[in-house]
């Protein structure tokens, strides 16, 4: 049955409609339901945030050397933003970047843009003391040396790591020194656990009075009134709801509600999978690391993303491992939705071949132990953590994303990271503000989530290891790292 939740706001409240709960979509309804707003959110799934995964805060976008500048500059600001909401979300651990010896830039080359976001990061503290989540602006990043990783690794692995040194012992003593260029550079790039923010968004809609979430749900139908939407679903309980303003946060299905409103607009999808291994000889507190490579060929990124227990989630951006051939489409001249191949709609709705699961895993080990040879004891840990990933526009680089907007009481949030949501979601309060629908000021709508902030770190935990458990992932990945 369809979870309904009562509605209890302001008869003057406009009400507005939210089609997709994923990140954008709940992260949008918590942000105008926190301001008394009245919110609907359809999700057809069974719970709210359970599409692609999210690993990572991506404060600066580091992980990305080919976006442009001013990409990075967004994604820090709106990594800051996203931390301070969902602050039981993060795995406070640094990322450790790298270039492969055959790779045919510098580490030098990396560093011009590092200075300039570690200054912008100084500004945004200096500008309010609240901003200070990635540690001191100072330690932002690090540059370490071979001849000092040679010195680390002679180290004893630390209990808990207190200081970028420690985080950086477990990789001086597992790295393959001879396949990286120096020097390498740690950065507070955070991890961002797709569980735990799921489960603040389920805990903090379920106490939130003016926000009904319909999961289950789909909407079958949707018409424009004059002054209204009428969006028909598959609920019994609600097969009509009636809003003044319509939300599309369907991700990479948005253009399927474009569609039934007749509106053209071109995007991208991408389908892409991580993978999560087990490495029962994992010795200490891991960073993430990273090491750089060209998209799409056999060198491509490789990607080590750490949880608790020696679980770790990896990326190959090749098209044997994370990447897949045909797996990126774009709008034809009669749809805006793009059309992905049958085969990856039946992994996403459905289930992965056990043997296909199988091999992708074990080419990520081994793309990962080209760098780290220890790595190579380390086995299948769960399923994939997979889904399609939509891209406004034609710029399949794009990473900084946020919403846009047609004339008639209706936005698209077409965000690609996660960080980008709550852009999104005050992009729309400033619309619904200009439009006459609500009437706030300034002061009213700062950063307010007092509903969001009075969760413990331990409800939302206990939320996200159930989560977990009900789509059948280690409950490790759901655990708060670094504690």
């Amino acid at each position: 049955m369809p979870d309904n939740h009562q509605l209890n706001s302001q008869p003057e409240s406009p009400h507005i409609g939210i089609i997709g709960g994923g990140i954008a979509g709940s992260t949008i309804a918590l942000r105008l339901a926190e301001l008394g707003i009245k919110v609907t959110l359809i999700e057809k799934g069974s719970s709210l945030v359970n599409g692609p995964p999210i690993c990572h805060l991506h404060a600066g976008g580091n992980l990305y050397r080919e976006i442009s500048e001013q990409q990075c500059l967004t994604l820090l600001r709106q990594s800051i933003d996203t931390l301070k909401v969902y602050k039981h979300s993060a795995n406070i651990r640094p990322t450790v970047i790298a270039l492969p010896q055959h790779d045919k830039s510098q580490p030098e080359d990396l560093i011009p843009r590092l200075n300039i976001l570690q200054a912008e990061y100084q500004q945004l503290i200096e500008q309010d003391s609240s901003n200070q989540v990635l540690g001191p602006s100072d330690n932002y990043f690090r540059l370490y040396s071979k001849s000092k990783l040679i010195k680390l690794a002679k180290k004893a692995l630390p209990l808990k790591a207190q200081n970028s040194d420690d985080w950086m012992i477990p990789v001086a003593k597992n790295l393959d020194f001879d396949t990286v260029k120096f020097p390498l550079i740690l950065v507070q790039e955070y991890g961002l656990s797709a569980f735990r923010l799921a489960a603040t968004t389920i805990l903090a809609t379920d106490k939130l009075n003016t926000c009904q979430v319909l999961t289950n749900t789909k909407a079958i139908n949707i018409t424009k009134t004059k002054n209204s939407w009428k969006i028909k679903t598959n609920n019994m309980n609600s097969p009509i709801i009636a809003v003044d303003y319509l939300v599309n946060a369907c991700g990479f299905k948005t253009g399927e509600i474009d569609d039934m409103l007749m509106l053209k607009r071109h995007r991208m999808v991408e389908f892409k999978a991580a993978y999560i291994t087990h490495w029962h000889e994992c010795k200490g507190q891991w960073p993430e690391v990273i090491v750089h490579g060209e998209r799409g060929t056999p060198q491509g990124m490789a990607q080590l993303t750490p949880y608790a227990n020696g679980y770790f989630q990896l990326h190959g951006m090749t098209q044997d491992i994370t990447l897949f051939k045909d797996g990126l489409v774009s709008t034809s001249e009669t749809s805006a939705q793009p059309q992905l191949e049958q085969k990856f709609i039946n992994k996403i709705d459905n289930a992965w071949q056990a043997q296909n699961v199988f091999a992708r895993t074990k080419k990520s080990i081994e793309h990962m132990t080209q760098f780290i040879p220890k790595f190579c004891s380390a086995q299948m840990g769960g399923n994939p953590l997979f889904g399609a990933q939509q891209i406004p526009g034609n710029d399949p680089d794009l990473r900084a994303a946020d919403v846009t907007f047609n004339d008639n009481n209706y936005a698209r949030a077409e965000i690609v990271k996660a960080s980008s949501a709550l852009d999104s979601a005050n992009l729309i309060i400033n619309k619904l503000i200009e439009k006459g629908l609500i009437q706030l000021n300034k002061s009213d709508i700062k950063l307010q989530f007092s509903v969001t902030h009075s969760l413990t770190q331990a409800e939302v935990t206990k939320k996200a290891l159930s989560l977990a458990k009900q789509r059948n992932y280690p409950t490790d990945l759901a655990k708060v790292t670094n504690t």
